[in-house]
């Protein structure tokens, strides 16, 4: 009977692992790292929830311990997904990332505010932060103040089809074989490339001031006795809806002029064959090839708009009488005058749910009517 001899340095076949027996072991290591930094995870925000509400007194007194306790999760549930996973992991491993950051800068501090907004926390009170129930709601549903600046923001809001009138006008200006384009396409965006702030300051401080301002002294001039822009609510109103929009049309102009340059030069040829006029090829070809891009401009300058603040923070504080008053500005003033962090709070969480259901309304309606016009 013969027996056969391996060679030296060589094992039998079955004390080597197979690869599905190392993914097996892999997988296993990634639940186990991705298990330990999960415990470790609630571990740290139990504990930081006992120091917050005084049950116990460890020494937590930030919330940095649980920052870095969700580093170190989020670098374990990326590795955990690669040897668990592998090559899908892989791929998944560089979307992680930014699930996580949107997770812990939109996600957490929306579900920390709305905590904060059932609480009364006045940071000028010694009493701290305590919970109130739905006493923040009951007052911001008898507050007449932010009434009139969610009101408000339905004037500015319209204001943005004047904008998309304007911008549309210029765009195809500047698409136009006009003399000196370039020149102004670069100064129709000089406004975008300033802050609003520095506009609030050069314009409304400056130019609009109605003692020595040119605007005011030019005024004077053409016979107004008291050119004062910010006296009246509808005077002050409009102005602040001026300067908001000599910052925000090159923004639209742009964008709709990218969409004009991209149009099929074909189908315009083809309407001058035919004898269009150029209102006719304007109203039935150029428009509606637009509606695409319109509605894009117009709904992101809708919720840019939505946010407005900084122009009313600097020029008129919201006079007068809350006549330019935005939501944004008013919670500014909420946090900043009175200090009222857990009222300030419920009305951003409150204005937050309002701008979610208009914008999703927007969208639901601009789907519509794009399906009904083609």
């Amino acid at each position: 009977m013969s027996h056969t001899t391996m060679p030296a340095g060589t094992t039998p076949s079955s004390a080597v692992p197979d690869r599905a027996e190392l993914q097996l072991i892999s997988a296993r290591r990634g639940r186990l790292l991705f298990t330990a930094a999960t415990i470790l995870l609630l571990a740290v925000l139990a504990l930081q929830v006992l120091e917050a509400s005084g049950v116990t007194a460890i020494g937590l007194v930030s919330w940095r311990p649980l920052l870095f306790a969700y580093i170190l999760w989020a670098v374990a549930l990326c590795a955990a997904q690669i040897l668990i996973r592998g090559e899908d992991g892989q791929r998944a491993a560089f979307v992680l990332p930014a699930v996580l950051f949107t997770v812990a800068m939109v996600v957490f501090p929306t579900v920390f505010g709305l905590y904060i907004a059932f609480t009364d926390w006045n940071l000028s009170a010694a009493a701290g932060r305590r919970f109130n129930g739905l006493d923040n709601l009951r007052t911001l549903f008898a507050d007449v103040y932010f009434w009139n600046a969610l009101l408000n923001m339905v004037y500015y809001v319209a204001a943005v089809l004047v904008q998309y009138a304007i911008a549309f006008g210029l765009a195809l200006l500047l698409n136009a074989e006009i003399r000196a384009r370039k020149f102004f396409r670069v100064a129709f965006l000089l406004p975008l490339m300033l802050s609003p702030v520095a506009v609030s300051w050069m314009i409304g401080k400056s130019l609009m001031e109605y003692r020595f301002g040119p605007a005011a002294t030019l005024a004077r001039h053409l016979g107004w006795d008291n050119p004062a822009f910010f006296s009246t609510p509808w005077l002050a109103r409009t102005s602040i809806i001026a300067m908001d929009a000599w910052v925000s049309i090159p923004f639209m102009m742009i964008l709709l002029l990218a969409g004009l340059q991209a149009l099929p030069a074909e189908v315009k040829e083809a309407a001058k064959v035919d004898g269009a006029s150029g209102w006719q090829s304007f109203k039935e070809i150029t428009f509606p090839l637009m509606l695409p891009v319109s509605m894009t401009v117009v709904i992101l300058r809708i919720i840019f708009q939505l946010k407005l603040a900084d122009i009313v923070i600097n020029v008129t504080a919201g006079g007068p009488g809350g006549a330019t008053d935005t939501v944004s500005s008013f919670i500014f003033r909420e946090y900043r005058d009175r200090s009222n962090v857990g009222y300030g709070t419920m009305l951003a969480e409150f204005y937050l749910v309002v701008i979610i259901i208009f914008v999703a309304l927007i969208l639901k309606g601009a789907s519509r009517w794009m399906q009904r016009s083609n």
